[in-house]
């Protein structure tokens, strides 16, 4: 432990070695929740049998603006995903965060291509926030945020 001071007061905190390290534990723990979590969201989003499936990650708190259209719920975000054309997905960039201090919430943020039917690709941007949910060890998505990025 080292002593820090800040504005006149000091302490015993965690050696900035330890905090590095843990910070890198928890990062590389966040990547790999968020590399399964949009592995599997893109995976069904892109088979229309199996898009329903999505549904049980929302709940009826959950909120999709998709293209600037506000959807709250878990049966009318379903409503919504179901009334989807055949789209295939091909994720560039992935980033995540933790968005909040007490649990492992986690803000996703994906950006790559879609195409629409046998359409050229478009670029995408989506963004979600991931709920942890410390009974069933899982996460709901709690807000979901999709943009075409249009030139």
């Amino acid at each position: 432990m080292m002593d820090l001071i800040i504005s006149g007061a000091s302490f015993n905190g965690p050696s900035p070695f330890l905090l590095t390290s843990l910070l890198c534990i928890i990062m590389d723990e966040l990547q790999k929740t968020a590399t399964e979590f949009t592995a599997f969201y893109y995976a069904k989003i892109d088979d229309a049998e199996k898009r329903a499936e999505l549904k049980d990650l929302y709940n009826d708190t959950s909120m999709m603006t998709w293209e600037g259209d506000p959807i709250q719920g878990q049966a009318n975000i379903a409503t919504k995903l179901a009334s989807m054309p055949k789209v295939t997905h091909q994720t560039q960039t992935m980033d995540v965060q933790p968005s909040s201090h007490e649990l492992p919430n986690l803000l996703v943020s994906v950006k790559g291509l879609l195409w629409v039917d046998d359409s050229p690709p478009m670029q995408f941007h989506q963004v979600f926030q991931l709920i942890y949910v410390p009974s069933s060890k899982t996460y709901y998505i709690q807000n979901d945020i999709f943009r075409l990025i249009l030139n």
